[in-house]
């Protein structure tokens, strides 16, 4: 997809028809043809803006990606301490799962497409290192030992939450209360809450 031409309001209907399609029905199950009619779009148009379907996966991801992130900064900046913080992202599943049922769509991508220089397969993997850095950096902040091994874990924890969702079982509520317990366990003893 070329970088410096910006998504028409046609692109953006093709996006939004693509994401809706590819989460609910998987990347591998939609065509372009079923893509171009949700969109009302012709198959030529949805080509000149995207390039390829390949392309276009990367561009629903890389929205999806987009708002995802800053929904963790939103509720990592309302936190109230730098211990709620690190858990900040649990916090951020909790509302983005009430609209998105089906699980995680970057696990989901790189699930559907293993090829790690397939466009997508990259944005779905740069997610998930995004996280793991942003675990590590708020552990840091917040004063924990071994941010590296706690942002890792926390990883752990915040993506089995995700891969369960589907599930009729809430396993976030404990994700995040065992996040919590490490966070702690992390801090200095002159700065536990507990």
């Amino acid at each position: 997809m070329p970088e410096a031409r910006p998504i028409t309001p046609a692109g953006r209907r093709v996006v939004a028809a693509a994401e809706e399609l590819f989460y609910e029905r998987g990347i591998t199950a939609v065509g372009v043809d079923l893509i171009a009619e949700h969109s009302g779009v012709t198959k030529r148009t949805l080509y000149n803006q995207f390039g390829s379907k390949d392309h276009l996966v990367a561009a629903y991801l890389t929205e999806r990606d987009q708002r995802w992130r800053s929904l963790v900064r939103t509720a990592v900046d309302a936190a109230g301490a730098p211990a709620e913080a690190v858990v900040a992202p649990f916090e951020a599943l909790r509302t983005w799962g009430d609209a998105n049922t089906r699980g995680c769509a970057f696990i989901n991508a790189l699930a559907e497409l293993p090829d790690p220089s397939h466009p997508a397969h990259r944005i779905a993997a740069d997610q998930k290192r995004w996280l793991l850095n942003l675990f590590e950096e708020l552990a840091a902040a917040a004063g924990c030992s071994h941010p590296a091994t706690l942002a890792t874990r926390l990883l752990v924890l915040h993506e089995g939450a995700l891969a369960t969702q589907p599930l009729s079982i809430d396993t976030l509520r404990e994700s995040t209360g065992l996040a919590r317990d490490l966070v702690q366990a992390g801090m200095p003893p002159r700065r536990r809450t507990h």
